[in-house]
């Protein structure tokens, strides 16, 4: 038998690659609704795979449908594990099918799983004296590794041999499935030693040598760690052999009759055409080695790839002659990519440690000007470099393209540049595109779209509490990663926006929407607000005293004491001790006490309600009134948020350090919050909010007369769809009509079922149905307009804002009732929430665009909601309330007119 040892065989785990890539992946459909994000993610991974290795023998193992020896050895195995998503279910057998036109043999067995499968083949391939690499994110694989086996994480291009084994879990390969058995594994229901955890496991083993010595020396084990373990000896061996990887499965082909067969073109172009994968028409894995190279991920509707560069040519820049070099060719490019490496993340302590910049990809330039260790070369010196800079970063007619630069641009700020010629932020194109997908980081969209694994920070400066500041990373390690960020922004840039330029609404909302507003919000986070420290500690001190008298009637509720922040010792009071019946169960089969389920149990007892109070208080005082204090910034005496463009995916703004959205508005200790919200001696603070807008927007959308007519009118709209609804006068309407009014109006627009509105109002659900059934006698036209929405969303995939933004919705024509319900309920309601959006952000360009030009005493200080909080000059009130006003309205022409209301205080509780 001849075998050829120069290539390894290569053991794909197919069922780890498929469910990582769909959950890695944002949920993606062709045009006929068909799920294929999971399938072009495993694609994908197996192109970069087989250019890497170019392997003559390689299998791609999956699991087999139906119950493992595992199962028979333990009934509970895997039981915590969700059943499969059906959208995920859908890609397997075309997956099957694309794994198979590849070429590549494809190996399912029944009764065990593709671990044993890959451990046997691995094992005898070894003997055999053949290399291994096992492709594969599980961690269990580890116990395979031997001097001819190794490890591929093709996430993270991680590879594992024997020492990297130990430095990964601090045990050798010999001693995981030992390891295994200690720790237990909840996604497998492996149930292992109570409170043990990677640390102690790995003590026990280094100290014991191995877990049979440990079990017989249990008794050796102080603590309470001690009682666990030997309350656990009888389950362990059963923990051992449900962590052992079979290496002896009955096979009917041996490692050297996996042989990487050619493609089948014909297959191969039809499911690629079905499949609608555009990039894969261009590309293929390469039949010959592949150097310096990284083939492209297209992942967006309609994506065309860009391939990557051959070479890279990183430089980093110690001497002026570099520099100038560099600052020439800035001066020359249309548009150049750039991006700051700071001291810290907090934009208001930030200081610059270097620069980098790129103009062509895969060539690019840092510049350091402040890494201080050991040894380090010297550099440009940072007030040098920067005067250079300045006059091309505040050239508002020089194109400057970066990767979230609202935080550079602040950065720049603390050095007294201001950032001018915002041109491009690869960010917020992907945002724009789709932003729906989870993630808009640098290093998630350059392994979506790109295809390449970056270099991570932690890579650079290290993990936890041994991470070192920037300024101390090595130039050998921080040159190329920071020239990476400038290179892989432009090369994202060069893959998104001709995307953009292609459809003309999502252009538009980037080009006139969330572009010009990276510097307003820019220059309201560092404007913050002003914090009455004083007050928040006597809140504390309240909040901590109301806490405790529930406690106390918490204990007395509940018979005994407890801990009220304790889920597992709520659960035993509530459905062991009192004996009320659970009402859902969590993902691992606990009976839940989510606020929701509490709401529910508040109707039949006390305690639940208690608890929620509690909660509620016990949320305020750790995120508020005791954090709020702690992120006064010395210098200016103010809180200064994170605005957020790039998260919530109906386009709203969102905050965080501190969350603005979250302070309650509607409860007392809420409002009491807000009134540390201050204006300064001399000042107001004026506080603008868009009346029942998103109510509006449904008006405009649906074009229902009788909603028309009633905010035409300036009606109050309750209570004239109590009119409506009840066949009354509106002078006759009673307070529980317009309440029940108020509920359907706005709990139609977020989808509220008849069930949800039966539960708000505290009627049964036939009454509930017949004020839903009345309403929609009364608006017919909205009804047309949900009906209309539900079946333009089915078709298209996604819905539009008036002025061009686009929520897909991936799941509108899953299989799965519950998640086709909630995205239609998301394509009712995202166009309104969508537009609120986009209306406020217009408004905040405009207001912005005259506080900067009027000369009058106005800062815009926060965006929350459909509201604007500005600190205005008690002399320029009045004239500030009117601008304010009329720019609001004008923001946006609906069918029905909008309404800003406006309050003004020394408080944020004041002006509301």
């Amino acid at each position: 038998m001849s075998i050829e040892t120069s290539k390894p065989l290569i053991l794909v785990d197919g069922s780890s690659y498929l469910y990582r890539a769909f959950h890695a992946l944002p949920p993606l459909h062709n045009s006929r609704g068909e799920p294929t994000g999971a399938i072009l993610g495993v694609a994908n991974m197996l192109r970069r795979l087989l250019d890497q290795y170019q392997p003559k023998l390689i299998a791609v193992v999956f699991d087999a449908k139906g119950p493992t020896f595992r199962d028979d050895l333990f009934a509970a195995y895997k039981a915590n594990r969700p059943a499969m998503p059906d959208e995920l279910a859908a890609q397997i057998p075309p997956l099957h099918d694309f794994v198979r036109a590849l070429g590549l043999p494809l190996l399912q067995i029944s009764g065990v799983e593709a671990d044993d499968v890959i451990g046997t083949l691995a094992r005898q391939a070894s003997a055999l004296g053949l290399p291994v690499v096992i492709s594969t994110g599980d961690k269990d694989m580890a116990q395979l590794v031997d001097p001819n086996i190794t490890l591929i994480n093709t996430m993270t291009n991680t590879v594992f041999d024997r020492q990297g084994v130990i430095d990964k879990f601090g045990v050798p390969p010999e001693r995981i499935i030992d390891y295994l058995a200690l720790i237990g594994d909840t996604s497998d229901n492996i149930p292992g030693v109570p409170k043990v955890g990677p640390k102690t496991a790995v003590k026990w083993l280094c100290e014991y040598g191995d877990l049979d010595t440990l079990m017989a020396r249990a008794t050796e084990i102080p603590g309470k760690v001690g009682e666990n373990l030997r309350a656990s000896l009888e389950q362990l061996p059963l923990s051992h052999q449900l962590a052992t990887i079979r290496c002896d499965v009955p096979l009917d082909c041996g490692p050297t009759d996996l042989k990487r067969l050619a493609p089948d073109d014909v297959a191969l172009q039809a499911l690629v055409t079905r499949l609608e994968f555009s990039a894969w028409r261009a590309q293929r894995p390469a039949t010959t080695p592949v150097t310096n190279s990284v083939t492209a991920v297209a992942v967006t509707v309609c994506a065309t790839v860009e391939a990557a560069p051959e070479n890279t040519a990183y430089e980093t820049v110690l001497d002026e002659a570099r520099f100038n070099d560099w600052l020439q060719r800035l001066v020359a490019a249309e548009l150049f990519a750039f991006d700051t490496e700071t001291t810290s993340l907090d934009y208001m302590r930030a200081e610059i440690v270097g620069v980098s910049f790129a103009i062509e990809p895969g060539r690019a330039a840092y510049v350091p000007v402040a890494h201080d260790y050991v040894g380090a070369p010297t550099q440009l010196d940072r007030d040098t470099v920067l005067a250079r800079l300045r006059p091309l970063l505040e050239d508002p007619n020089k194109a400057k393209l970066g990767q979230n630069l609202k935080y550079d641009m602040s950065v720049l700020a603390n050095h007294g540049i201001t950032l001018r010629g915002i041109r491009h932020d690869s960010m917020l194109e992907s945002y724009v595109l789709d932003s729906t997908a989870t993630r808009h980081d640098m290093d998630s969209l350059a392994l979506k779209y790109l295809g390449h694994h970056t270099i991570h920070y932690s890579d650079v400066a290290g993990k936890g509490a041994k991470q070192i500041p920037f300024a101390q990373v090595a130039l050998e390690q921080a040159g190329p990663y920071a020239a990476e960020d400038a290179d892989i922004t432009l090369r994202l840039h060069r893959q998104l926006w001709p995307q953009l330029q292609a459809q003309a609404g999502l252009r538009n909302i980037y080009e006139e929407l969330e572009i010009p507003l990276v510097p307003v919000l820019s220059r309201m986070e560092r404007t913050g607000v002003a914090i009455d420290r004083a007050m928040l500690k006597l809140q504390s001190g309240e909040l901590a005293r109301r806490m405790q008298e529930l406690e106390q009637r918490a204990y007395s509720a509940a018979g005994q004491p407890f801990n009220l922040g304790s889920p597992k010792q709520i659960q035993e009071i509530l459905f062991d001790k009192l004996g009320i019946a659970a009402l859902r169960k969590t993902k691992t089969g606990q009976a839940s006490t989510g606020e929701d389920v509490l709401e529910e149990l508040a109707e039949i007892h006390p305690l639940p309600r208690i608890i929620l109070d509690y909660r509620g208080m016990s949320k305020l005082k750790s995120t508020y009134t005791d954090k709020l204090p702690e992120q006064i910034d010395a210098r200016t005496g103010r809180v200064h948020t994170s605005y957020h463009q790039a998260v919530a995916a109906t386009g709203r703004l969102s905050s965080s350090d501190p969350n603005l959205q979250n302070i309650p508005v509607r409860t007392e200790e809420g409002r009491r919050i807000r009134q540390a919200f201050i204006a300064p001696p001399g000042y107001r603070l004026l506080a603008a909010d868009y009346s029942q807008i998103e109510l509006r927007i449904m008006a405009h959308l649906s074009g229902d007369d009788a909603l028309l007519r009633a905010f035409a009118a300036g009606q109050d709209i309750h209570s004239a769809t109590a009119a409506e609804v009840f066949a009354t006068a509106p002078e006759q309407v009673s307070a529980d009509q317009r309440r029940a009014a108020k509920a359907i109006n706005f709990g139609l627009i977020y989808g509220m079922s008849a069930f949800g509105l039966a539960r708000q109002l505290g009627i049964d659900r036939g009454a509930a149905q017949h004020y839903v059934d009345l309403y929609f006698q009364r608006y017919p036209d909205v009804k047309a307009f949900m009906n209309n929405t539900r079946v333009q969303a089915r078709a298209q995939g996604y819905v539009e804002t008036v002025f061009g933004r686009r929520l897909y919705l991936p799941e509108i024509n899953a299989r799965n009732g519950q998640r086709r319900q909630y995205a239609e309920r998301t394509a009712i309601n995202a166009p309104m929430q969508g537009t609120a959006a986009d209306i406020i952000k217009r408004a905040m360009l405009t207001l912005d665009h005259w506080i900067q030009t009027s000369g009058v005493e106005v800062k815009m200080v926060m965006q929350v909601h459909d509201e604007l909080v500005f600190e205005v000059a008690e002399d320029a009130l009045n004239g500030a309330r009117d601008q304010i006003r009329a720019s609001m309205i004008a923001a946006a022409t609906l069918k029905v007119p909008l309404v800003v209301d406006i309050g003004i205080g020394k408080n944020w509780d004041e002006a509301h």
